[in-house]
């Protein structure tokens, strides 16, 4: 397990983290998880509206170094600038089981999340382990306060579940951070002079974290290898100079890594285990900072450690078995077999993913695990199938993984070994549809404001406008809609994704009396409009019942966008603001709206008479 901690100091992720995270060394191959926890991420308004949107660039940074070792993202969690993301190969996903997190703010008195703890904790192989990121109180005197916020934390943090409810209740718990522990009496001068004579051993007596391990009832039974690295604390940014600015900190070891091994407990446990001794065993065999990063005032730290404990469970909860290619569509047959025990859900779904995803919902393609005899085959132990349509097949050659996750456990049940997918690519329809005809075919993206869509804890319908973030939050009235030239390779098993939409922008319909004020307010601007190939968007001018239908001569028409050659056009329909108008002034003329998908409502008021109106 490696472990990672790093105060950023709201800096803009560095271009390449390969040394930070060892991957640039043999070692890579043996490590199966890693933990990194961040502090002082950036966390201004303007930014955490963006991250509440899309991952923070942080996480995407490690995701995308991540995915190509195996690793995939199994959890993680934020409080502000605090943040905690955990990565395991894929193979062990299925071992990693009752993933839960939780964090505790102390900043302001516990109202402000800048100071505090994150934590994730889950079931390694049957072993509880819980990975605690922390960012305590700063400055040389606020050592007592360290020690009463970490308190705090570790009394506030409670999990659910018949085991290991508090943080010390787990096999073995990780504590990092930028613990904020100082350097004491010892001046700034004779601190410098030990770093730069290399006698580091002489700072350890009177560091503050070395001092309460001691003396804290607390940190009993915490345990850290040899700080045989300069302090990572205070850096001028940009260089590996300590601080000299007119403050003049003192260098100190802020980041560290601990670790505690639960103690044996006497006689049995809880739920009647047998006593925990000899099972598991931890020794560190990296501890070290990083100097060539730079961005930050401190310096990132890192530590690998050897984990031995004799393995509780040996199978997944879910066995998914399949060919070893599929070459044709009818081969996409999956079966599985449940063990005893697994809470099954009709959430239930199993994704087909490409070698190197990097998180359980970056799936190319899915199908409900909703087998009509799931009940019957998980009683009695049978196997149940289902099936990949067509569609959602990738074309061409690639490795793939199959992964059953449960809505359950919010977690990966089951994996298979990679296997191969060929199918043929089908662009024979796509190039004879881009080739036929005289005239170019126009992009139609269509942005489209919808009713909120069904509950669905499982992926998101539209598969091609699903981010590969775990933590994205949807709009679920906005939907963008390919344009047809991409609708026509669309996989996804979405009906929404394969309508088709009309090519031509609808005809604007607009009441008589303010047809003449956007005549006037585009008079300018449709004299300098001309359509592209010189023919005319709109051929008719009628009137009736109040409603004028705009001719290609006038301002109006030749303002659309398209004859301005702005492109992609987009078709805007506002179905609240249609209703609205309707229902404030029902005697004028209002906006008529189009069904523009099967989950939209239906038309906002009385269609015209006009045989050819869209």
């Amino acid at each position: 397990i490696t472990v990672v901690t790093w105060n950023v100091g709201t800096a803009m992720p560095p271009n390449d983290v390969t040394s930070l995270l060892h991957l640039n060394t043999g070692e890579t191959n043996d490590v199966d998880m890693i933990a990194i926890g961040l502090q002082e991420v950036n966390s201004k308004i303007n930014k955490r509206l963006k991250d509440a949107l899309f991952t923070d660039q942080w996480s995407e940074l490690f995701m995308d170094v991540l995915s190509p070792f195996h690793f995939i993202l199994v959890s993680t969690v934020r409080m502000q600038g605090v943040i905690l993301l955990v990565f395991a190969k894929y193979y062990h996903l299925p071992f990693l089981q009752d993933i839960q997190t939780d964090c505790t703010r102390t900043g302001l008195g516990g109202y402000w999340g800048n100071k505090g703890g994150v934590s994730v904790r889950l079931s390694i192989f049957g072993h509880m382990v819980c990975f605690l990121n922390c960012h305590l109180p700063a400055h040389l005197e606020k050592a007592e306060q360290r020690k009463e916020d970490f308190a705090t934390i570790l009394h506030m943090q409670q999990f659910e579940g018949p085991v290991a409810n508090g943080i010390l209740d787990h096999d073995l718990v990780f504590w990092f951070g930028d613990l904020n522990f100082r350097i004491e009496s010892l001046d700034i001068c004779f601190v410098k002079y030990a770093i730069d004579s290399n006698v580091l051993s002489q700072l350890w007596e009177k560091d503050q974290l070395n001092i309460a391990k001691s003396t804290w009832p607390v940190l009993r039974g915490f345990q850290e290898g040899p700080l045989n690295f300069p302090p990572t604390f205070k850096f001028d940014v940009g260089t590996n100079k300590y601080d000299s600015s007119a403050k003049k900190r003192k260098p100190a070891w802020t980041d560290r890594i601990l670790w505690k091994i639960k103690p044996p407990s006497k006689g049995l446990g809880t739920g009647g285990h047998r006593p925990s001794q000899g099972v598991l065993s931890v020794s560190q065999l990296c501890y070290c900072s990083h100097m060539e990063y730079t961005i930050s005032d401190h310096k990132p730290v890192a530590a690998i450690f050897a984990v031995q404990f004799a393995s509780k469970v040996d199978k997944p909860l879910v066995e998914i078995y399949v060919a070893d290619e599929w070459s044709r569509p009818e081969q996409a047959v999956v079966r599985y077999k449940m063990a005893v025990g697994f809470h099954r859900s009709s959430w239930d779904w199993i994704g087909l993913y490409r070698v190197g995803f990097r998180h359980p919902k970056d799936y190319v393609s899915y199908v409900w695990a909703r087998s009509d005899d799931g009940e019957r085959c998980l009683e009695k132990q049978l196997c149940a199938q289902v099936m990949f349509s067509e569609e959602a097949l990738p074309k061409g050659n690639g490795e793939y993984i199959l992964g059953y996750y449960s809505n359950t456990s919010s977690s990966i049940a089951g994996v298979t070994e990679p296997f191969q997918i060929s199918l043929p690519r089908s662009e024979e329809g796509s190039s004879s549809t881009d080739s036929s005809g005289s005239s170019s075919e126009e992009d139609d993206s269509t942005l489209v404001l919808l009713a909120p869509k069904s509950r669905s804890p499982s992926p998101g319908k539209m598969k091609r406008h699903r981010s590969r973030s775990p933590s994205l939050a949807k709009f679920q009235g906005l939907i963008l809609r390919p344009s047809s030239r991409d609708r026509g390779t669309s996989r996804s098993p979405s009906p929404q994704s394969r309508c088709s939409l009309p090519r031509n922008i609808p005809t604007i319909h607009l009441p008589q009396e303010e047809l003449g004020q956007h005549e006037v307010k585009s008079k300018e601007l449709g004299q300098a409009a001309e359509s592209p190939d010189g023919s005319s968007f709109y051929q008719t001018v009628q009137e009736q019942s109040g409603l004028r239908r705009v001719s290609a001569d006038s301002s109006l028409a030749r303002a659309d966008p398209r004859n301005l050659g702005l492109l992609p056009a987009l078709r805007l329909e506002m179905i609240d603001q249609a209703v609205g108008r309707r229902q404030e002034s029902p005697d004028q003329g209002y906006y008529p709206c189009r069904r523009m998908s099967p989950t939209s409502p239906p038309g906002c008021g009385p269609s015209p008479k006009e045989g050819n109106s869209p």
